[in-house]
């Protein structure tokens, strides 16, 4: 669950597996991929499979593959190359991290900071008299952007859910409701997820290539990684996860019980075993199996945070870096769904022109308990407020605020004064939380260690200071801080601590007879230039390859 608070505005494998443009601040509705991007042998039989296991930390891979020397997961290092120093972006959360391996940019390129933001140059959702509208606005692709976003099938109706829920649309756009959604100024209408996305995906290429695409995601608003085309992925399953879960034994968010979390991930595994098969997500017609699919998963990610979950101790041991119980458990289920896929890929005439690659959108933090802190941002926001009202303002200083394990605000005035002077008030002023066990304490500086401020988040994410989509603030917290209101998390996500970044990839070629490793450290962003090269696509087609210079992950 996010802490997002809105003020005042608003492999196969070898033979182990045997053992765009901005327009009042959204996107044009398409954008053409750049030329080469044809396939060298489009129908050369090549797919690349993408896992991501969300809250994964390279180390625990590492754990498991060495307590678990005959394990799935052992299997596809075992057979590929892994990269044990890689880093999301900043943010790390979701959609930054997840938009990052298909673009190959960082959020200054891609424009997508987080998945709840505020956009300056935007009308806020249902404005129809745009000509007279005042312009800022939420941005929300989350559950918030669903038909309806208390139903595992978003709002499409299914009878019989969830046992139905592979007979949701492959056409995850067609759940979203455009009456949640930002307007565009010069359009007068709504800004979809794929709109706001500046530069092309890797989905879009393959497209181009002739290749089929799928993938399965947590919201339909994951509708973004089909690219500023809107046409990059072909079946998009994408139940949501934080809807209502009324299965035997549980009723609430799926998010909220591992158990449920995990049931949850197995209708997406189901998925991908029918689109190995050739199959639409469904299973019901025959397409072809992708030249690129894939999904996440959220099993780990709700071990790591849950304190307790059936029976069981979520999070790590005390030395954070062995898994406890439930931890465990869910890395369990990891292993036996990869190697279910793994297995199923291997049965297939195209095994050794197949490539998986796993790595998770984020990690984390903390995973030692110990030092985990749990601050309510409210009365920090409030305090900050009351300050600018106290120096002789009018209103309220944060408009808009998203915070979870990072601080990220947006002020009613975008000015470097303004900026400044949140900036000063919250590393001068202290905060109340409380520890593991439920205990006072109190945080320093607001829980931060570093505010930018202004034209300093635009430095920062190497972007124009002019940006209508950045914060004005963006605090890094102290290691262990998390922004919440309760106690019904032990660690969370979305900042810059190590732990929220260095995260594993794994590149298991169907032809790999042994495993490499390389220890300089790489980006999850060359995942998106590394998929077209073992596709045999032009890694220069993406176009925040070419602003970057995002490189392809290294052989060696």
């Amino acid at each position: 669950m996010k802490s997002t608070k809105k003020r005042a505005a608003a492999a196969v494998l070898g033979a182990a597996l045997t053992a765009t443009t901005v327009v009042g601040g959204a996107a044009t509705a398409a954008v053409a991929a750049p030329a080469g991007a044809t396939a060298q042998g489009a129908n050369s039989g090549k797919h690349v499979l993408l896992l991501s296991v969300d809250g994964l930390h390279q180390s625990d891979l590492d754990w498991y593959v060495k307590t678990h020397p005959t394990s799935a997961l052992a299997a596809l290092v075992g057979h590929g190359t892994s990269y044990t120093n890689a880093q999301t972006p900043i943010p790390s959360d979701s959609f930054p991290g997840m938009v990052a391996q298909v673009t190959g940019g960082n959020p200054g390129t891609t424009g997508v900071y987080y998945d709840d933001t505020y956009n300056r140059a935007l009308l806020p959702a249902g404005t129809t008299n745009c000509a007279g509208a005042t312009p800022g606005a939420e941005v929300a692709y989350t559950e918030a952007a669903d038909l309806n976003q208390n139903a595992l099938d978003a709002g499409q109706g299914l009878a019989g859910l969830p046992n139905s829920i592979l007979q949701m649309t492959g056409n995850a756009k067609s759940l979203i409701n455009p009456a949640a959604l930002p307007v565009d100024p010069t359009t007068c209408k709504p800004v979809y997820p794929n709109q706001y996305l500046k530069v092309n995906t890797v989905f879009e290429v393959a497209k181009q290539a002739g290749l089929n695409t799928a993938w399965s995601d947590k919201h339909v608003a994951y509708d973004i990684l089909s690219g500023p085309s809107g046409t990059g992925i072909d079946d998009l399953f994408a139940p949501e996860i934080n809807s209502d879960a009324s299965i035997a034994g549980f009723s609430g968010d799926w998010t909220t019980d591992n158990a449920a979390t995990q049931q949850y991930d197995t209708y997406k595994v189901q998925a991908v075993l029918n689109e190995i098969a050739g199959k639409d997500h469904s299973g019901a017609q025959t397409v072809g199996e992708p030249g690129i699919f894939g999904m996440n998963f959220q099993t780990v990610s709700t071990a790591q945070k849950l304190p307790t979950s059936d029976g069981l101790v979520g999070g790590y041991l005390a030395d954070g870096v062995t898994p406890g119980p439930l931890l465990t458990r869910a890395l369990d289920y990891i292993n036996t769904e990869v190697g279910q896929m793994t297995a199923a890929i291997a049965k297939t005439p195209d095994a050794k022109k197949t490539t998986v690659i796993l790595s998770a959108k984020h990690g984390q933090s903390p995973t030692d308990s110990a030092s985990l802190k749990r601050v309510d941002d409210g009365p920090i926001i409030d305090g900050l407020n009351a300050a600018w009202q106290a120096a002789g303002h009018s209103g309220n200083l944060v408009s808009f605020s998203t915070d979870d394990d990072v601080m990220q605000l947006w002020l009613t005035q975008h000015t470097q004064a303004a900026a400044d002077f949140a900036k000063q008030y919250l590393l001068s002023h202290s905060a109340a939380g409380n520890n593991v066990s439920g205990s006072s304490l109190t945080v320093q500086n607001s829980g931060l260690t570093t505010v930018y401020a202004g034209s300093q988040v635009a430095n920062f994410f190497h972007t124009a200071a002019d940006d209508s989509r950045i914060p004005d603030i963006f605090g890094i917290v102290q290691h262990g801080v998390v922004y919440t209101g309760g106690q019904g998390k032990i660690a969370e996500h979305g900042g810059a601590d190590p732990e929220d970044r260095h995260v594993p990839i794994v590149v298991s070629q169907g032809t790999d007879s042994s495993a490499s490793t390389v220890t300089s450290t790489v980006e999850t962003t060359q995942i998106a230039p590394t998929i077209l090269r073992e596709l045999g696509l032009n890694v220069n087609a993406l176009q925040a390859v070419k602003i970057e210079g995002t490189k392809v992950l290294p052989q060696h």
